[in-house]
């Protein structure tokens, strides 16, 4: 018998390869979706079955992929807003023999419409379920958003409160197999750890401890989430089915002068934000290979050419791999050598980083047309926040930079500066002069009040 999970790094999207006798089983598979075939054979395992736990929003699904592989069937819940062209639609109760394990279907909608979850039975210990594959429905300790369908927001929410009743009927000895763990855009308050049980997320998870359906609605309708642009592609192409990732993840090799003939339509440096700050290709904007996943499907549209800047050739294969995930493929190719452009006699871009005391003195002399700016998500705000900053969500600004005037002078702060960096590298490849970044940002201001 065989249970592995399979984590996509920056995603944080967790997938799982499930076998017994001569049979396999996989769960939620990524796009570059041949890790399966290569563990299923390895192992002796024929794929048969693709259970789909519902349609992502923050990842192109390798479903249909596998099954063009495998010759497996792909299973899918009802109501997933279109047909889903390459599945068969599961329904509560349908059963499935992979070997000595049974699947069994539960309808567990709220996160999305078509949300199931998949009980795990073993025949040779038949009391009690063995584990759960709950999707976006139960994670280790949170549960899934309901934003996705802002006119029904009340009702989504008491189905979700419903499907986490039924869950939690399945007995605490049930293992929990959730399709993402922490750093997920998700949910917010996941648990670091990836393995948990019913058993333990009743008695510790905080939406647990909410037993009255309508307190729990209103805990969830307060919560604030952000949907990037892509997500509405990967809806999309998780109906239609997305087509087979590129085979090697290696972005073409471009010199300078290729990378600027190349022409673009975004460039996109992946080094580390001191790094972008301290020189940086004019027009390139800065989003460090690990913050991809979270930021990259904010600026870049469908269809739109991406040439990358790094610092190696292994940064441009991991970013290549994260932006192929979220069907943003379209890679003119990467550059390495920032340093040896600057000594061939190449203008770089720079961007200074502040200190606090820096800030507070813009603050306090109220600094004619300057703007603090913190970018972090609004939750992060309502809890501590500097007065006189004004607040924009970093992701906001593919559209709301248009709002603000280019002559005037910008302060981006966030957690760390991390985020923050992002932003200003945005604004300065959208010609705004007179940007700078609050090195440290919040974490910072904290600490210098002791």
């Amino acid at each position: 018998m065989l249970l592995e999970k399979i984590k996509t790094p920056g995603l944080s999207h967790l997938s799982y390869l499930v076998g017994s006798g001569s049979q396999a089983a996989v769960i939620d598979p990524r796009r570059d979706c041949e890790i399966y075939v290569e563990k299923a054979r390895a192992e002796g395992l024929t794929i048969t079955h693709i259970f789909e736990t519902h349609r992502n929003e923050d990842l192109v699904s390798g479903a249909p992929i596998l099954a063009e592989w495998t010759g497996a069937k792909v299973l899918h819940g009802p109501n997933a807003d279109g047909e889903v062209s390459y599945a068969e639609t599961a329904r509560e109760g349908d059963v499935f023999e992979i070997g000595q394990l049974r699947i069994e279907v539960l309808e567990t909608p709220g996160h999305t419409d078509d949300s199931l979850s998949y009980v795990l039975h073993d025949s040779a210990y038949p009391d009690g379920p063995v584990g759960v594959f709950t999707g976006d429905a139960l994670f280790v300790g949170d549960v899934g958003r309901t934003d996705f369908y802002p006119d029904r927001a009340r009702e989504v929410t008491g189905l979700l409160y419903d499907s986490l009743q039924k869950l939690q009927s399945l007995g605490d000895q049930t293992i929990l197999y959730p399709a993402h763990g922490a750093g997920s855009v998700c949910g917010s308050g996941m648990a670091e750890r990836e393995f948990s049980t019913i058993g333990h997320e009743r008695a510790n998870n905080p939406r647990l401890q909410i037993a009255d359906r309508e307190a729990f609605i209103e805990a969830k309708l307060a919560e604030v989430h952000y949907q990037p642009p892509y997500f509405r592609l990967m809806e999309r192409l998780n109906l239609e089915g997305g087509s087979a990732a590129p085979r090697v993840m290696q972005p073409k090799a471009l010199t300078l002068d290729q990378l600027e003939s190349a022409a673009a339509d975004h460039v996109i440096d992946i080094r580390e934000p001191g790094a972008w700050c301290a020189g940086h290709i004019p027009g390139s904007y800065c989003i460090p290979v690990g913050m991809i996943p979270a930021f990259a499907g904010w600026f870049i549209a469908e269809g739109e050419s991406n040439a990358l800047v790094a610092a190696d050739q292994s940064a441009l294969t991991t970013a290549a791999q994260h932006l192929v995930r979220i069907g943003l493929d379209n890679i003119a190719g990467g550059y390495t050598g920032v340093i040896p452009a600057a000594a061939q006699g190449r203008d770089l871009g720079q961007v200074p980083m502040i200190k606090t005391g820096e800030v507070r003195r813009r603050l306090e002399q109220k600094q004619a047309g300057w703007t603090l700016i913190d970018v972090r998500a609004a939750d992060e705000r309502e809890e501590a926040k500097i007065d006189g900053s004004r607040h924009i969500y970093a992701g906001h600004l593919n559209e709301q930079w248009q709002d603000l005037d280019p002559l005037e002078s910008y302060t981006l702060m966030c957690a760390s500066g991390m985020r923050a960096t992002v932003a200003a590298s945005w604004l300065a490849s959208k010609g705004f002069g007179n940007v700078d970044v609050y090195l440290g940002s919040m974490g910072a201001w904290k600490a210098a009040q002791g």
